[in-house]
């Protein structure tokens, strides 16, 4: 009796272990460009999503350098953003500066 209480038991955490991880939400990284380090009420948001915060920094950097502003402008990366309409402005997870990990 014992045995087979801890078999389901241990079964029940093997299958919701398994059930738990596939449910994880997707990353999806969205670049925002500051032209003015100063002015950060002023951004520039990037129409594509990336898959991990590497590929967000290094799209920054090459945003940065097309536009002609790597040294007066800068960047964040947030994490899953979305637009909230009550506050009209973008809200992320997180949001990362080019020295933060």
């Amino acid at each position: 009796m014992v045995k087979s209480i801890l078999l389901a038991l241990s079964l029940g955490l093997v299958f919701n272990g398994c059930l738990g991880s596939s449910d994880k939400e997707e990353e999806k990284w969205h670049s925002f460009i500051y032209p003015d380090k100063q002015n950060t009420k002023r951004n520039l948001k990037s129409p594509m999503t990336f898959s991990s915060l590497n590929e967000c920094k290094e799209e920054s950097i090459k945003q940065l350098e097309t536009m002609g502003i790597s040294k007066t402008g800068t960047f964040k990366c947030g994490l899953n953003c979305g637009f909230h309409d009550g506050m009209k402005l973008e809200i992320c997870e997180k949001m990362l500066a080019p020295t933060e990990k």
